[in-house]
């Protein structure tokens, strides 16, 4: 549930907006997250791609225009992965820039959350302190108990009488045209597939080996599974996904540690996909704002502490351009330009290093 906060409003976006088939977007997210914890028994974070929803929500797609870019990252990433050519990225990409990426997604999370925090400030602050008085509770875990405050809410509000009766609602067989994936990948797939490469599989591989040191997952079979899920699922009403790892450091910081969060998680969307898909957009609606808010508010504040790794004397200049430039840009500019500082400085300090190892020594005696 710590990765709800980016899901329920591009999931609201997604089925208002441009029509998707709420049962179709959920169960086969459901049954993607459900096969990702049973094969890497890890909360592997699966996540809507962020450019490609805000853009189909801004642009009004049709739902074949969002099935065909999801077709179209899954091609994509299925070539990186065959070619491994995400590896070769990931081998020149130094953990300063890295970190430059997750600091910058924690700030973009954190400033996200006010603006939802904004909505009902007492309830926000209310929110956090429970995240912080229960956040090591095993038997009243903080994500539950939230989710919990904000039906109880609900309830008190009366937004529960828009729910429709309980009815059985399978996931359609979805298709597009070839030309709609050529055109999605024009309006915003070649922008996504950077944030991709940087946050939903090196970022969340380096994250990975950080929380799990034990059970490594690499850049090459992140690739693979977006590849392989985004091959699949559009054809049964799926949206484009990846990896993540904002969702994976949610998912950490209330408390997940094993596949099961995935399951559960899983099993939740199925369940909402395949019994609700009428009301489903309404529920997500009616939920307190500043709940979610508060909880990617500390998942963004845990983010920013990978910072503290950093060596002034070297870090601090990429990652610290990877930022400026990702705050005021785009994480694809500030990836390109923290790399290219990062690399530039390397030079610099080999050539002054070789000249200075090669003057001639002058003998005055």
């Amino acid at each position: 549930m710590g990765d709800f906060g980016t899901l329920f409003p591009l999931a609201i976006g997604y089925i208002v907006v441009n029509g998707l088939n709420p049962a179709g977007f959920l169960v086969m997210m459901g049954l993607a997250n459900i096969i990702t914890g049973i094969v890497y028994r890890l909360p592997m974070p699966i996540e809507p791609m962020k450019v490609l929803a805000v853009m189909a929500i801004a642009q009004h797609w049709s739902p074949s225009m969002v099935y065909a870019s999801g077709f179209a990252m899954g091609v994509i990433w299925l070539v990186f992965a065959a070619t491994n050519l995400i590896g070769w990225i990931a081998k020149i990409t130094p953990k300063s820039v890295i970190w430059g990426i997750q600091v910058t997604l924690g700030l973009l999370l954190a400033i996200e959350a006010i603006k939802m925090l904004s909505t009902w400030w007492a309830l926000g602050v209310v929110s956090i302190l429970l995240v912080l008085a229960l956040r090591q509770n095993r038997y009243a875990p903080a994500a539950i108990v939230l989710m919990v405050l904000g039906i109880a809410i609900c309830l008190v509000n009366g937004n529960f009488q828009q729910v429709s009766p309980l009815a059985l609602n399978l996931p359609p067989l979805t298709g597009f045209r070839l030309e709609e994936v050529w055109q999605t990948l024009l309006l915003a797939g070649f922008a996504q597939i950077p944030l991709t490469v940087t946050n939903a599989t090196i970022a969340t591989a380096a994250l990975i080996k950080k929380y799990w040191p034990d059970k490594p997952v690499s850049e090459r079979q992140l690739s693979l599974n977006q590849g392989i899920m985004n091959l699949v699922l559009p054809f049964f009403g799926g949206m484009p996904m990846c990896h993540g790892a904002g969702g994976l450091a949610g998912q950490y910081y209330f408390g997940a540690r094993t596949g099961g969060t995935n399951i559960i998680e899983g099993l939740i969307e199925v369940s909402l996909g395949l019994f609700f898909a009428s009301s489903v957009a309404g529920l997500f609606a009616v939920f307190p704002s500043a709940i979610i808010g508060a909880m990617m508010f500390l998942v963004g504040i845990e983010l920013t502490k990978f910072a503290r790794n950093i060596r002034p004397n070297k870090d601090l200049v990429p990652m610290g351009a990877t930022i400026i430039v990702s705050l005021f840009s785009n994480m694809a500019l500030g990836f390109a330009v923290g790399l290219g500082v990062y690399h530039l400085t390397r030079f610099i300090v080999r050539q002054t290093g070789h000249c200075a190892c090669h003057q001639p020594v002058r003998n005055y005696t």
